[in-house]
């Protein structure tokens, strides 16, 4: 009877054995696979030749990583027409104004290829809405998003999904150096990106549960999305509308004068 129970219990010891060396295993590898390749997860970079259209999403540094890689683009003639996306920062100013300053200045450029998209969008979710219905009615088949590298993966879903069929949105990001997927827990700022993109990709899930595809009738934009040459022309309108009331301000104060003068002429003789 005894001999029967140690047998019993050498029997479970070594199951146990065997269930906490699979544990341990199990830890490790996981550990192994979340330090070396969830960075890779969250990438997707996307191979192409030549698109039409590319857009820039906000976002970058102060090294506008984002618009120098879409002014190489267009100088390379891999893209046509380019987007450029900025939040407002002040008032009435936005961050696409500056980004499309600088970008100009990257190469001779013809000002009705290049595009603002002035929003006051506070997500990627956001941004999706607002200019698909856009893409949409100019019938683009293929628009390239430049983003940052870490979410790459989440900003392609967001915005496929969204789309629907049609355009068909592609990924690449600026160059950088604060996140390299392979180490990405090397510095504290990597840490911090993986952590916000993760939790990102996990909301993305929730936020695009049964989510309508947009059609170009849900379109709604802060500010109309002209190019740079229509926003001039919108410039110089304005400034002529504004010469006919400085005409008459300055016809009202050069007649007040003499009518002034008069009455002081008067006032002396008397």
């Amino acid at each position: 009877m005894l001999l029967k129970k140690d047998k019993r219990i050498k029997k479970a010891s070594k199951k146990i054995f065997g269930i906490a060396i699979a544990v341990i295993v199990f830890v490790v590898l996981s550990f192994y696979l979340i330090m070396t390749c969830s960075g890779k997860w969250l990438i997707q970079q996307d191979d192409f030749r030549h698109v039409k259209w590319v857009a820039v999403l906000d976002g970058q540094g102060s090294g506008m990583e984002r618009t120098d890689m879409a002014a190489r683009l267009l100088q390379e003639h891999k893209v046509d027409s380019v987007l450029i996306l900025g939040r407002r920062t002040f008032r009435n100013h936005y961050n696409a104004e500056y980004y499309a300053e600088d970008f100009m200045r990257q190469g001779n450029f013809d000002s009705s290829w290049v595009f603002t998209v002035k929003h006051d969008d506070a997500s990627t979710l956001e941004e999706a809405k607002t200019i698909i219905p856009w893409f949409k009615k100019r019938n683009a088949d293929t628009v390239l998003l430049i983003t940052s590298i870490a979410a790459t993966k989440r900003v392609a879903r967001i915005f496929n999904t969204l789309a629907g069929s049609k355009p068909h949105f592609i990924v690449s990001s600026g160059i950088t150096d604060i996140f390299v997927p392979e180490s990405w827990f090397s510095n504290r700022e990597s840490k911090k990106i993986w952590a916000k993109e993760w939790a990102a990709l996990f909301l993305s899930y929730l936020d695009l549960w049964n989510a309508d595809t947009l059609s170009i009738a849900d379109s709604a934009y802060l500010n109309p999305i002209r190019s740079l040459a229509e926003e001039r022309r919108v410039d110089f309108v304005d400034l002529q509308k504004m010469l006919p009331s400085v005409k008459r301000k300055i016809d009202t104060l050069s007649t007040a004068q003499p009518a002034d003068s008069n009455s002081a002429d008067t006032t002396q003789k008397k």
